[in-house]
């Protein structure tokens, strides 16, 4: 199997399928409602806001991938669009999914020899570190967005209780 086969399937494993660290992203995310994914716990990131921020990063390199331009920017990663509906939230959610699935199909089509070359400038580093910089960002929020589904659950069962006291 080639580097970038293994490299695609990596990612995927983060996104959309895998169990190496027992869930995904997919998984996590589809059992999100949209009121759950924009309940602010405190001063950390809505479930909502994290997954549009992973996704720009995934979406921008997408672009260069497909011949584009590298457009995207730090200050702009977290400007997500308001999710007021199941709609919207499941809008978000597919395009997370078939993003995910086109850059994975696009690294595994990548000859090995293209993840040394560098990635639009040799600022950024070449497609591997890239590449697999998105893989480890995708596992990084994973956490994030587990730990924060643990509390909203834990806030809406104690919410329950007191309610039925």
């Amino acid at each position: 199997m080639s580097l970038t086969k293994q490299i695609a399937n990596q990612f995927r494993e983060v996104q959309l399928n895998g169990t190496w660290v027992s869930t995904n992203l997919k998984t996590e995310l589809s059992e999100v409602t949209w009121e759950q994914a924009n309940t602010k716990i405190g001063s950390l990131n809505t479930i909502a806001a994290l997954a549009f921020h992973i996704n720009y990063y995934v979406a921008g390199i997408l672009n260069v991938f497909e011949g584009g331009s590298l457009d995207i920017r730090d200050k702009y990663s977290f400007d997500c669009l308001p999710i007021e509906s199941q709609e919207d939230w499941e809008k978000l959610l597919n395009k997370m999914w078939n993003d995910a699935e086109k850059f994975a199909n696009l690294v595994e089509q990548m000859p090995d020899k293209k993840l040394s070359e560098d990635f639009v400038d040799g600022k950024y580093g070449n497609y591997h570190k890239n590449i697999h910089g998105m893989i480890e960002h995708s596992y990084y929020h994973l956490g994030q967005i587990v730990l924060i589904k643990k509390l909203l659950l834990q806030a809406e069962k104690n919410g329950t209780e007191n309610e039925s006291k």
